[in-house]
C-alpha cells in the first residue's frame, strides 16, 4: 500500500522538476536571443558599416579631389558616392584610401559629374538601388538563424547530459568513456573461467543474489550494498572476477579505468562520473567496474596540492557524492565494483562503510588454485597424456594467474618450435625457465675463464642449497647466458607454498644467495662481478630481517622500516625518526648477518670441495644439468 501511494507523489515531483527545467531553459534562451540581437546590431553599426564606408568627406571635398586628379575609382549610388582615392600620407608609395561622400546628390542633380569623371580618367560605375529585404536577411536574419541553431544544439546536448559540463557538454568531452557490455554479450562465468579464488567467489555470491533477487533482502530491512573493492597483486584476475560476477548475475556491465576520468580541464572528470552513473541508472540493475581506481581515489592532500590534483580531487568528490546518492531501491540496484593493487593510498572517505561495503582480497593462488587455473588455460592446448597437472602446479609456487597463463602459452610455443604434436611437462619446465630467466642468448660467447667462473659460481649456489637444512630443491643449473642479463642461473622450484619463514630459514636463504661468491673464493681465491645481483638480494633480505621482522637481538622487536606497499612489494623508506646511533646499529647488524652466512657458505663448500669440482665439470661439459646432478655429486 505504501508503494502505491508513494508512486503518484514521485511522478508529481518529477513533472515539477521537468517544468522548472523547461522554464529555466526558456528564460535562458530568451536572454540569449536578446543578447545576440543587440550584439549583431552593435557589430553592424560600429564595425561593419565604417569598414564598408571608408573615410567620410563632404561633396565639395570630393569635387576638389576630382579636379586635382586624386580619385582613382568611384561607385555612384542613389544617395552616396564611394570609391578609392590616393593616400596623401603615403608619400611616394602608391597607396589607396577608401572614401564616401556625405550628402552626395544623385547623378541627375549634378549633370557635369559624369563629364568631369571622364575628363579626369576616373573609373566609375553605377550601383543598383539596394533591396531592403535582402539587406535585412543577409545582415540580420541569416546570422541570427545560424546562432539560434547553434544554441539549440548546445542546449539539447546539455539536456541529454543532465545540464552539466559547459564546454564539456558541447563537444562531448564530459561524456563517460565507460564501455557498456550487454548481458547477452558477457560469456565469462565463475565455473568456466575463474579458478583459485574460491573465497572471493563465496563473498561475491551474496552480491549476485542482491542483483538477481534484491526484494528478498529489502523485505527484511537490509539495504543493497553499494560498493565492492577488489584488492590484490597484479595479475590475480580482479577484472576477470568482476566480469564473471556480471555474467553470473546476467546484468549489464560498465567497464572503465580510473585514468579515463582525469583530464587537463577541471570539471571534465566530474562530468564523466555523472554521465557514467546516469547510464547505469537507465539500465539498472547493473554493475559499474572502475579498474585502477587509485588513479582518482588517492587520499586528498588539502590546499597544498595544486595542478592536476585539483581536477582529480573534484572527480573524487563527485564519485563520493554519486555513491551516496545513486538509487539502490529494490527494483533497480546498481553495484559499483573497483579494483586496485594500492589500497594503502586510497582516500579514507572512499573506504568507509556505506560506500565500499565489501573489500575482497584476491591473492596469488595456492597449489589447488594453480591446478585449476592451468586446466582453464590448457583447454585449447593439446597436452600429452602423461602431463601431470598437479606436478605443474607444484612447480609454479608463487605464480599469479597471469603468470600461469603466460607459462602455459610459452609451453605450447616451445612444443610448436620442435614440431611436436603434444605439449609435455618438459615443455612446461622450459616455459617456466623462460618466464623466470628469459630466453637463451647463445650468441653471447664467453671465454674459457669466464665459463669456468660461471660454472663454479652456479655450482656453489646449488650445493649450498642442498647442504643447508632448509634449502629449496634445485631443479636445473645452466651456464647458458639469458636475455635478462644472467650469465647462468640455478633454478629452485619449491614443492609447497610457504606463508611463514623462521629465522633459520631466512639465514639459509642468504647462505644460498652468497654460495656463488663463496665458490669463487674457494676455487680461485678471488672474486668477480658476477655476484652483484646476489649481494643486492642478500643485503635486502638481511635489512628486512633487522628493520621489519625484528630478528636482531641488539635492536629487539622494534620496526625501523618504512611503509611497505601491501601488494606491490615496494618499500617507502622514512628514516626521519631514526637516530644516527640507531642507523649505525642497523647497518652493523645487516653486515653481521650477511658476513656470517657468507663464511658459512665458504665452510660448507670447503668441506665438499670434491662435489664442487664434479658438478662444475659437468656444467662445463653439458652447459645445463638437472637437479639430480647435485645429489650425484654429493654421493
Amino acid at each position: 500500500m505504501s508503494e502505491t501511494e508513494s508512486s503518484p507523489g514521485k511522478h508529481v515531483g518529477d513533472d515539477e522538476k521537468k517544468q522548472e527545467k523547461r522554464a529555466r531553459y526558456t528564460r535562458l534562451g530568451i536572454s540569449y536571443l536578446i543578447a545576440t540581437l543587440i550584439s549583431l546590431w552593435l557589430v553592424q553599426v560600429l564595425v561593419m558599416a565604417p569598414a564598408n564606408r571608408g573615410e567620410a568627406i563632404p561633396y565639395s571635398a570630393f569635387k576638389a579631389k576630382l579636379a586635382d586628379h586624386q580619385l582613382l575609382k568611384v561607385s555612384i549610388g542613389e544617395s552616396a558616392i564611394t570609391g578609392e582615392m590616393k593616400n596623401p600620407k603615403a608619400g611616394a608609395t602608391p597607396q589607396t584610401l577608401p572614401f564616401n561622400t556625405v550628402g552626395a546628390p544623385s547623378p541627375g542633380g549634378d549633370p557635369q559629374l559624369i563629364d568631369a569623371l571622364q575628363a579626369a580618367g576616373v573609373t566609375y560605375q553605377f550601383e543598383p538601388p539596394p533591396s531592403g529585404i535582402g539587406t535585412i536577411v543577409l545582415q540580420y536574419v541569416l546570422p541570427l538563424v545560424l546562432i539560434a541553431g547553434f544554441w539549440f544544439v548546445v542546449m539539447a546536448g546539455m539536456g541529454r547530459r543532465g545540464g552539466g559540463g559547459g564546454l564539456s557538454a558541447i563537444f562531448g568531452v564530459g561524456k563517460s568513456k565507460a564501455i557498456e557490455v550487454k548481458p547477452e554479450d558477457i560469456t565469462v562465468t565463475y565455473q568456466k573461467d575463474v579458478g583459485g579464488a574460491d573465497e572471493a567467489i563465496a563473498e561475491l555470491q551474496e552480491i549476485i543474489q542482491f542483483l538477481k533477487a534484491p526484494e528478498q533482502f529489502a523485505k527484511l530491512g537490509g539495504h543493497i550494498p553499494k560498493g565492492v573493492l577488489l584488492v590484490g597483486p597484479p595479475g590475480t584476475g580482479k577484472t576477470l572476477i568482476a566480469k564473471a560476477t556480471a555474467g553470473e548475475a546476467h546484468v549489464p556491465f560498465f567497464e572503465t579505468s580510473g585514468s579515463e576520468f582525469v583530464e587537463m580541464f577541471v570539471g571534465v572528470g566530474a562530468a564523466r562520473v555523472r554521465d557514467m552513473f546516469e547510464q547505469a541508472r537507465r539500465v539498472a540493475p547493473a554493475i559499474l567496474f572502475i579498474d585502477e581506481i587509485d588513479a582518482i581515489g588517492q587520499a586528498r592532500g588539502g590546499a597544498l596540492r595544486l595542478g592536476n590534483n585539483e581536477e582529480r580531487e573534484q572527480t573524487l568528490n563527485q564519485l563520493l557524492a554519486e555513491i551516496d546518492g545513486f538509487k539502490t531501491d529494490a527494483s533497480a540496484p546498481v553495484i559499483i565494483m573497483a579494483a586496485t593493487n594500492r589500497p594503502e593510498v586510497l582516500d579514507p572517505a572512499l573506504l568507509r562503510a556505506g560506500r565500499f561495503d565489501r573489500q575482497i582480497a584476491i591473492g596469488n593462488p595456492d597449489i589447488i588454485g594453480r591446478a585449476q587455473i592451468l586446466r582453464i588455460h590448457s583447454r585449447q592446448i593439446k597436452l600429452a597424456e602423461d602431463f601431470d597437472m598437479d606436478q605443474a602446479a607444484r612447480m609454479t609456487a608463487g605464480f599469479s594467474g597471469a603468470d600461469l597463463s603466460n607459462a602455459m602459452n610459452e609451453a605450447a610455443l616451445f612444443a610448436a618450435r620442435r614440431k611436436a604434436e603434444e605439449v609435455t611437462l618438459t615443455d612446461f619446465e622450459a616455459a617456466i625457465e623462460r618466464v623466470i630467466a628469459g630466453s637463451e642468448k647463445k650468441s653471447r660467447v664467453m671465454n674459457e675463464q669466464e665459463r669456468r667462473t660461471v660454472a663454479y659460481h652456479e655450482s656453489g649456489h646449488a650445493l649450498v642449497a642442498a647442504l643447508v637444512p632448509h634449502g629449496e630443491p634445485v631443479s636445473k643449473i645452466s651456464i647458458v647466458p639469458h636475455s635478462r642479463g644472467a650469465l647462468g642461473y640455478t633454478l629452485q622450484l619449491p614443492f609447497e607454498d610457504r606463508y611463514l619463514l623462521t629465522l633459520d630459514e631466512l639465514k639459509d636463504r642468504i647462505a644460498v644467495m652468497l654460495g656463488g661468491r663463496a665458490a669463487e673464493v674457494v676455487e680461485f681465491a678471488t672474486i668477480s662481478t658476477g655476484a652483484s645481483d646476489d649481494i643486492m638480494k642478500a643485503t635486502e633480505l638481511a635489512r628486512r630481517m633487522v628493520t621489519e621482522f625484528g630478528m636482531s637481538e641488539r635492536l629487539g622487536s622494534v620496526r625501523y622500516a618504512g611503509q611497505q606497499m601491501q601488494y606491490l612489494g615496494k618499500m617507502v623508506e622514512d628514516d626521519s625518526q631514526i637516530s644516527t646511533e640507531t642507523r649505525q646499529v642497523i647497518e652493523a647488524e645487516i653486515q653481521r648477518l650477511v658476513t656470517e652466512q657468507y663464511e658459512r657458505a665458504q665452510a660448507l663448500l670447503k668441506d665438499h670441495h670434491a662435489a664442487l669440482e664434479t658438478l662444475a665439470r659437468q656444467l662445463l661439459q653439458h652447459e645445463t644439468v638437472s637437479g639430480s646432478a647435485v645429489k650425484q655429486a654429493l654421493g
